[in-house]
Formats: structure tokens, sequence, C-alpha cells
């Protein structure tokens, strides 16, 4: 089973799913593939890229992919090139994965710092208003700076690292912004937040639209609603991986998931 990082390119979520799994296959974290920001791949070129690295793992198929939050968008694109190569696709998991419409092009600099706020969701609600509202008009330096003047990020770290982190996250959103999802021969569990959401800022991927009244979160326009099999997890989009008892049933569920096939689930 091949995890594929999350739209910030983090698989550290993988390693606390995967160990409360029940399930009696390999689990892989896959990294991003290295990319320039200056002259960014395509979506579909990333995962060309990422399935240099599956190949040398699992030189056939059939293949078993997870993704969380807009990562999962990526783990479509490596089935499709999957696909295309004439392998077989057994399992795909997605973990609140949306699948946002087209919408207006929005500014790097609007995407990082959105990112940024997104980083910030534990701070009270006082400074988090405060970095919210200097957002709209500052820089992504300035807006890391104030937030470490206010003490929301710890005065010695590295805000280069940082930078250069959102940097990534935020061409990643843009491969996102132009990639048009086909209609692909593949079945898809979702596994959707059903709490309610407790997010202050707002996503990138949600900015460009967002379909979170239908759990099937957007698939259903691209899919047919028989190929796609929607199972609630507590918790909000955060919770569900970050406290450990939401966590523990989306192991169970997803683990459930891999046993049984598809069309055997009522």
């Amino acid at each position: 089973l091949f995890f594929v990082p999350t739209g910030s390119g983090d698989c550290s979520y993988a390693v606390k799913l995967g160990s409360e799994m029940d399930i009696d296959c390999p689990v892989y974290a896959l990294p991003w593939p290295d990319f320039n920001e200056l002259c960014p791949p395509t979506l579909e070129e990333m995962a060309a890229r990422a399935l240099l690295r599956i190949k040398d793992i699992q030189p056939s198929g059939p293949y078993r992919f997870a993704g969380y939050s807009s990562g999962g968008i990526l783990a479509y694109a490596i089935a499709q090139h999957l696909l295309r190569l004439g392998e077989a696709i057994s399992f795909m998991a997605f973990i609140d994965v949306e699948l946002p419409e087209n919408g207006p092009t929005i500014s790097p600099t609007k995407i990082i710092n959105e990112l940024v706020l997104v980083g910030l969701e534990s701070l009270d609600d006082e400074r988090f208003a405060e970095l919210e509202r200097f957002a709209e008009q500052s820089s992504t330096v300035q807006l890391l700076e104030k937030a470490q003047e206010i003490g929301a990020i710890p005065s010695g770290r590295d805000l280069h690292a940082d930078i250069s982190r959102y940097e990534k996250a935020a061409t990643f959103q843009r491969m996102l912004n132009v990639y048009e999802a086909p209609s692909l021969p593949v079945e898809i569990h979702q596994f959707y937040a059903n709490g309610p959401c407790r997010r202050r800022a707002k996503p990138p991927e949600q900015s460009i639209g967002s379909d979170r009244s239908s759990p099937f979160l957007g698939w259903q326009r691209i899919l047919s609603v028989q190929a796609i099999r929607a199972l609630p997890i507590p918790g909000d989009h955060e919770t569900m991986m970050s406290a450990s008892e939401n966590r523990q049933v989306l192991a169970q569920r997803l683990s459930t998931a891999l046993r049984v096939p598809f069309e055997n689930r009522g």
C-alpha cells in the first residue's frame, strides 16, 4: 500500500496511521519527487516521476494507493499514468480528498499565506485574527516575521526553511489548479470527515472551489457514484488524523476496506 504526501508534502501521517492498521501487506510512504519551483512540472509529470520509485519497489500491479487531503489527487494522477501503461489499480483510498472545481487563479503570495495560516490553527483567537488581517496585505516573509514577533513561531526558528517549504506547497497547489482530472475506470473509497469543521483558515484547495456538501467531495463530477464508497470518519479534516481515537477508527475502516472487495461491501 503506497501512501502519497499531503498537499504540503508531509508523509508523517502515514507512519502513525500505518502502524495502527491491521493488514498483511507492506506499507510505504512516498516522498514528493524533487522539483524546481521556478520551472515546475505538471501534476501528470510529477506523477510520472513518483512512479519511478513505485516501480523500483513494486515492478508490476495490481497497485494500491492512499492519500490524505489534496495530496490524494496526486495518487489519482499516478493511477492515471499506470492505467495508461496497462497496469491494474486494485485499491484507491482517499482520506478527505476534495476534487476542487475550476476557479480563478490565486496569486502565489495568497496561496502561501493561506498555507501559513492553516499551520497556525492552534493559536488563540486574538492572535490568529491579528495574523489573518495582516496576511491580507503582507508578503509571506512579513507574515512569518509578524508571527514570530507575537510568539506564534519560536524566535530562533529558521524562517528561510519555512519559506522554502511553503513555496513548494504553493507550487503543488498551482499544479492542482490546472490539473483536469479525467474519469478513470477505478473505484475509490472516500473516508470523509463527518464532524463539524472548526478550522478558521481556509486551505488553498478550498479557495478554488469547494464541494463539502456531499460525502463524495466532488468526485461524483467525474466518477459514477457507484464507483465511490463514502465512509464517515469522526472529526474534522484535521482531527480525523490528529486525534488518536479518530485515527484509530480511520485505521480500522481502512484496513477493512483493503480486506473486503469493493463489490462485496454493503
